[in-house]
């Protein structure tokens, strides 16, 4: 079920707002039992939500919840620090091979086949273009949506259970509710859950809070509808044309137009989540921070997918030393982290070729690249580093396979260009209002007026505005939910 859909909008989330709030109107005294009501409803409504992609999928979810849930209690009982190691390394195990099972079975199946009948191509180029020719005759897995996610925030509770970073959950419904809560369940952010250990006790729901949920909401189901949907078009039109015949302009403006739609594609899901969170008394960290106002490809990656960096740098590169054993073995940690990033993205070998495209950079600017960053004094170049560094890297997570990667990259310095595929043809009026005010809203004016908004944020005429941009963008996305096509979120193919 989508955010920008209308069965979402006028059917599920009111109905469940509703009947969240009558829960406090109850004749029931007992605090903690009506936290656990409302917890309870929650639950089945989650299950409900995501049970509307299919069975199929609820029962793998389900099954992670049960596995993750026992497998703490267990550990937790354990008075040995080996056993409750061996544990440990057990659930931790199940989740990875359920992950593997179903987000990368194929991938490998893929490569078989390509060995085994390599196609005209040779054997190196079907390998990498993942092209499977069904030698084996084992049917195609299908990925249940979220699996990344929900399985990252079990991993994390088991982990911090552990190291006794947190309580053991004994309340299964709890513990289902952390890992199904249908407002990030899909597409995060993650969450970790000593974050979120003592909301699930007991929260304050209040108007102000509503209501800035309902903003949130607002703004970012715009940023999805209005903005990411409309680059889209332009993205996807240029990507299905002849690549090897799209001159530099046409190639530039469909690797800008597919930067600015993932994040206002993403950013727009995690302030919808985050807006929703609120609404029901959860408090959310944030997931992106204006990343395309970055300085460094150091500093893009603590403002882009907060969640995701945060969970590798607590789970993993910490856990593997950091940066407090020397250079070297900072640069290997580095390495690995970005290499596991770019594998958890999908299972595409241009996934895994961005993740360590991002490593190399990430290690030069470790090594010498990044003092001259930090005394650059026209800062303005630093963006336009970045922003190239990270458009190109998008062009890798948008191609099919390398190879297109490689071909498409080629052609904004080289691109010769053919008629039927000139700019012009793809810079519709739609394209020519959404892209300047899309360049301008992914962080450079809200930085720059950031200050001024808080200080004003409280007046009257302020807060009346608001509400009617709020209102203004609400019925817009609804016009064009209505009238447009089905187009979800990129992150749910993770």
């Amino acid at each position: 079920m989508l955010f920008s859909s209308m069965i979402f909008l006028w059917a599920f989330l009111p109905a469940v707002i509703l009947i969240y709030f009558l829960i406090n109107v109850l004749p029931v005294k007992d605090g903690v039992l009506k936290v656990r009501l409302k917890n309870s409803f929650l639950l089945l409504a989650s299950l409900f939500f995501y049970a509307w992609g299919g069975i199929y999928y609820l029962a793998i979810m389900i099954f992670t919840i049960i596995a993750d849930y026992t497998g703490a209690l267990l550990m937790d009982k354990a008075a040995e620090e080996k056993k409750r190691r061996l544990i440990m390394v057990g659930i931790l195990a199940v989740n990875i091979a359920v992950l593997f099972f179903f987000k990368y079975f194929n991938m490998v199946i893929n490569i078989i086949e390509a060995f085994m009948a390599p196609g005209d191509r040779g054997v190196l180029a079907s390998v990498f273009a993942l092209e499977g020719t069904g030698a084996l005759g084992i049917p195609e897995i299908v990925l249940p949506i979220g699996i990344s996610f929900f399985t990252f925030q079990a991993m994390s509770y088991v982990v911090d259970v552990y190291h006794r970073k947190c309580d053991v959950q004994k309340d299964v419904l709890d513990f289902a509710l952390y890992i199904s809560l249908f407002p990030q369940l899909i597409a995060g952010p993650i969450v970790q859950y000593s974050d979120i250990e003592k909301q699930l006790r007991g929260r304050q729901e209040s108007f102000d809070r509503f209501s800035a949920g309902v903003k949130r909401f607002c703004y970012g189901l715009a940023k999805k509808v209005m903005i990411a949907n409309s680059l889209a078009e332009c993205a996807d039109s240029i990507w299905a044309s002849d690549i090897g015949s799209l001159g530099t302009a046409t190639a530039f403006l469909g690797a800008v137009c597919y930067t600015l739609q993932i994040y206002y594609d993403f950013s727009g899901y995690s302030d919808m989540a985050i807006g929703l969170g609120k609404m029901f008394g959860f408090e959310f960290r944030e997931n992106f921070n204006y990343p395309y106002t970055s300085l460094s490809v150091r500093e893009f990656w603590r403002r882009w997918h907060i969640s995701l960096s945060s969970w590798f740098r607590d789970y993993v590169y910490i856990p593997l030393g950091g940066s407090r054993r020397g250079l070297k073995r900072t640069c290997i940690n580095l390495f690995i982290v970005f290499l596991l990033t770019g594998f958890w993205h999908g299972a595409n070998f241009t996934f895994i070729f961005w993740g360590l495209y991002y490593a190399v950079f990430l290690l030069v600017e470790r090594l010498f690249l990044g003092k001259y960053l930090d005394k650059n004094p026209v800062k303005v170049l630093n963006i336009i580093y970045t922003f190239f560094v990270v458009m190109v890297g998008w062009i890798f997570f948008r191609s099919d396979d390398i190879l297109q990667g490689f071909e498409f990259t080629g052609q904004l310095f080289v691109g010769a260009g053919s008629a039927e595929n000139s700019i012009m043809n793809f810079l519709s009026m739609k394209m020519l209002l959404v892209l300047p005010p899309a360049l301008m809203l992914c962080g450079p004016v809200q930085r720059l007026l950031e200050k001024t908004y808080k200080k004003y944020s409280g007046n009257i005429a302020v807060r009346i505005a608001d509400l009617g941009i709020q209102a203004a963008f609400l019925l817009v996305s609804v016009v064009l939910i209505v009238s447009g096509t089905y187009n979800p979120f990129i992150y749910f193919q993770f």
